[in-house]
């Protein structure tokens, strides 16, 4: 050993020898993933401080990441009628090849090319997130949107909320949800949310170059909803009130919000949809919806949530480490304390959030999330909504996500929590059920 290295920083390196060994010999062994997880599982929770302790993972006091994971098999639960609350998770298109995203990002891009090569930046840090049972699927496969229905459904999740992407007339990312409207069989609720921004390449970093612009007009807004009326009028298109929910993600985007919300309203009456109930996201702003004419907003956790930067108190793994850590925790302990807004907000929640996959070394990570904390913060939202919402209709919590993978925000199962954060939206569902008290239906 180099005089000049320290005992400390040889076992380090030794023990981070030995894990990542431990681990490719784990991965290359010629067994199916299930039992890969199932054997990992029993490991971790019978020797799981040893195996952090090799890893090297920091024992902070407000840094869970640390723990033995939570692996939870698929179960097949008893549906529950009549839900107290509608759970609408967010899903992203984009699982297929599109000619722009293969021009921008290369041949074949789609949102698994950033997820399956993911790194971890500091120890303890929970990367890559690896899907299982429907694996690194395809969405223009039908029977992946079968799947993810029965999932959606056994679990207890109310509906879809798609990401629309649309843009003076081009769309992109659209197959998917044409085909989900095509087929009669794929008998679950949904609704679209329009994702107004130009697209820059954010996700590298470099937003100011912008790869396709949007074009706010008039005569687009006419545009969109008559070409989205498709949707509106489904059977299966998510109603309050009898009125389809349409939403966007910017408003502060629109030259006159108030103009546009007009025009869609109006030419809705017109054009045999009848009222719509309107409600944008609030991705960028926090400003009272009747401000630009909408009926509701939509929180869309971690935006906005002030959860503080803890990045001193993690261990990078390079010295190329640029990333910014926040503290999920903070975000669900806040909603221990709910206050009313003054206006018609409906509450959401995400599982976690860290978008390594799209930033790598200068990623947002939010640590310390895990699905018992999910499952209050879904909870505390659930009976925040019932008590501010007589209207059954209006009973809606937002997840920030259905398969965000990218940004590790995703309910579908992976291989370190399996159907954990499923199974808590059904036992949070069940207990305000059980509960007249807490919801009153």
């Amino acid at each position: 050993m180099d005089n000049s290295t320290k005992p400390g920083d040889f076992m380090a390196t030794l023990k981070r020898f030995l894990w990542n060994s431990a681990i490719t010999a784990f991965c290359s062994f010629p067994v199916s993933n299930e039992k890969k997880i199932r054997f990992k599982q029993k490991l971790y929770q019978r020797f799981g401080k040893q195996l952090n302790a090799l890893k090297g993972t920091p024992s902070l006091a407000n840094n869970e990441n640390n723990k033995p994971d939570t692996f939870v098999s698929w179960n097949s639960n008893k549906p529950v009628t009549k839900l107290p609350v509608k759970v609408i998770a967010f899903y992203l298109p984009q699982f297929h090849p599109i000619p722009e995203n293969d021009n921008w990002w290369g041949k074949g891009f789609t949102e698994w090319t950033n997820v399956k090569p993911a790194q971890p930046q500091f120890e303890g840090h929970y990367q890559p997130h690896v899907p299982i049972d429907l694996g690194y699927y395809d969405l223009l496969n039908l029977k992946t949107f079968q799947r993810q229905i029965e999932q959606a459904k056994n679990y207890g999740v109310g509906g879809f909320c798609f990401h629309y992407y649309w843009f003076n007339k081009k769309r992109l990312l659209e197959k998917p949800i044409d085909l989900y409207l095509e087929n009669s069989q794929l008998d679950f609720p949904f609704c679209i949310s329009w994702a107004n921004e130009s697209w820059s390449r954010r996700w590298d970093g470099n937003e100011q170059n912008v790869l396709l612009r949007q074009n706010h007009s008039p005569e687009d807004d006419i545009d969109f909803i008559s070409f989205a009326s498709r949707y509106l009028k489904d059977k299966r298109y998510i109603r309050i009130n009898g009125k389809p929910l349409l939403m966007i993600y910017r408003p502060d985007l629109l030259p006159d919000p108030n103009a546009t919300t007009e025009r869609w309203r109006d030419w809705c009456r017109q054009n045999g949809i009848g009222d719509v109930y309107l409600a944008y996201v609030q991705s960028f702003e926090k400003t009272p919806p009747e401000t630009y004419g909408f009926d509701a907003a939509v929180e869309f956790p971690p935006n906005h949530f002030g959860a503080p930067y803890i990045t001193h108190t993690v261990k990078p793994l390079n010295d190329n480490f640029k990333c910014n850590i926040l503290d999920w925790k903070f975000m669900a302990d806040e909603s221990e304390k709910y206050k009313h807004p003054g206006y018609k907000l409906f509450r959401g929640v995400c599982p976690s959030w860290d978008n390594t996959a799209r930033r790598k070394n200068e990623s947002y990570v939010f640590i310390n999330s895990n699905p018992e904390r999910f499952k209050k913060w879904l909870y505390n939202a659930a009976v925040d909504t019932c008590s501010r919402f007589s209207n059954e209709d209006e009973r809606l919590v937002f997840v920030n996500a259905w398969n965000e993978w990218a940004e590790g925000a995703h309910l579908e199962p992976d291989e370190k929590y399996g159907y954990a954060y499923l199974q808590n939206i059904y036992d949070v569902i069940k207990t305000l059920k059980a509960n007249p008290k807490e919801v009153k239906l």
